[in-house]
This record gives C-alpha cells, structure tokens and sequence, in this order.
C-alpha cells in the first residue's frame, strides 16, 4: 500500500509524505519542525519512520524545517549540488553524514522506492521534481513551475498521480496587490503555473492513463481553492473526462493535511 499526503502545500511552506510498504519520506520541509511534526501525528504517522528529506529547491518555504529536523531525528537531506550550496547557509549546523547529493536524472533507491529528480523551469539555482516509482506504480511530485515543457510532460506521463502546481488564477494576480516587479516574476517562464494550464496539463494526462491528481502550491492572494478546482474541472470536461467520476482531483490545503491518498 502506497500513501501520499500533503502536509502543507502553499507559499507559507510545503511539505509531503510519501510511505510504501517499508519505507517513508518527506519531499520539502518548509514549515518548522513541530508544525510539520503535529501534521504527521494528524494522519496517524510520526518520524520513528522517515528515511530520510528530498529538497526540490533551496527557497524558504520548501527547506525551512529541513535542518532542524535532520538534527533532531538524525536524517539525511537529498538534493543537488547547486541546490544544496544555495540552500547551506540556511540550513545551520549539518551533520557531513546528512549532507547527500543527488544527480538530476539519476535514480536512487531509499528502501523499496526509488525516486528520480528532473529539473522545472523556476527561479531558483536548480529546481526540480520527483518522479517515484514503488513497484509498479509511478508517483509525481512537480511544483513551481514557470512554464510547461515537452521534457516536463515527458516526466508526468504514464503516472499514477500527479501532485501538479495551481498557484494562481491570471486575471486575479494581474489586478491584485503585488507589485508589478513580483507580477512580472509569477508571470515570467520561470515563474509559477496558472489555474488555466495546470488545467491543460492535467486533462492532458487524464486523457492519456493518469487517474489521482492534487492541485499544489496556490496562491493565498492570487487563487482560492474552489477557482482552481473549477478551472480544472472545466479542462477535463472540454475532453470529455468527467472530474467526479472518471478521475480524483483534489486541492492540497497550504495551511493543513489533506486527505490521505492510498494508491
């Protein structure tokens, strides 16, 4: 049995648990310790059983708790060289044995998963998503991602689930309160993915196997969930995928667990 969860998926931090038969992990870690320690206990789960923390990129609310908790529960963090030399200043005192480096596109294996880094197009030093395979099924992780590609399609494809990124609706950031500069940054091709193509993406992949999707990472000023829930809705239904019956799709809450997914 296969369990995903989204501990917190937002701006204000983000964080997932992933569990197989014999193995538990967390992608990103960007709330303190003990909010993300309260939200395992919330689904029944705790740290005796994580392996170890993949890190998608070094900014704030993807590695705010990562070292805190390796030293506390003595766990190893993954992540690229870049990443890991963007994200060392903030992460305090490191254990050297703690510190791992991944390749992006080479396969590791942590118990009976093995997971594969592919890099996103966002403003970081080098971004990626996971793709995980446990068995035969095919899990991936892909947030903050300024623009789609035919080599990030290429990663989705033929998954199980897809937790794929929302974060805002167009109209709503272009007459919202954010400064033009920071507008310009979410708009940009290594910004952040808008309701309408999360919608395309998702209806793309329904079309093509894809069963279990989670709308990720939105905006608490520029989105709400039941607009990017609709968008997608109305994308999948343009293809003839009836949202309520054909697929799951749900919205990751940015400030709590959502539903636990047994795949």
């Amino acid at each position: 049995m296969i369990k995903v969860c989204s501990l917190f998926s937002g701006s204000s931090g983000n964080c997932i648990f992933i569990s197989s038969k014999e193995t538990a992990i967390l992608i990103d870690a960007g709330l303190s310790g003990r909010k993300i320690e309260k939200a395992l206990e919330s689904i029944g789960e705790s740290f005796d059983n994580i392996s170890a923390i993949f890190i998608t990129h070094e900014h704030s609310d993807h590695i705010h708790g990562a070292g805190i908790l390796s030293r506390r529960y003595k766990l190893p963090v993954y992540a690229n060289s870049e990443t890991w030399e963007a994200m060392r200043p903030f992460m305090g005192k490191m254990a050297s044995e703690h510190i791992r480096y991944i390749e992006v596109g080479e396969p590791l294996e942590i118990g009976d998963i093995q997971i594969k880094s592919f890099p996103i197009p966002h403003d970081a030093a080098c971004p990626v998503g996971y793709n995980l395979f446990i068995k035969d099924k095919k899990l991936t992780i892909a947030t903050d991602i300024g623009h789609v590609t035919n080599e990030l399609l290429s990663n989705f494809e033929k998954s199980d689930m897809v937790l794929l990124e929302s974060n805002h609706d167009i109209e709503m950031l272009k007459s919202g309160p954010y400064p033009w500069p920071l507008k310009q940054r979410i708009l940009s091709d290594n910004g952040h993915l808008c309701n309408d193509m999360a919608g395309k993406v998702v209806a793309y992949l329904a079309e093509n196997g894809t069963k279990l999707f989670l709308l990720g990472h939105l905006s608490k000023e520029n989105n709400f969930p039941e607009l990017a829930y609709q968008t997608v809705c109305n994308a999948l239904m343009q293809k003839q995928i009836d949202p309520h019956s054909d697929v799951y799709l749900e919205v990751a809450q940015r400030d709590r667990a959502s539903k636990v997914l047994h795949i």
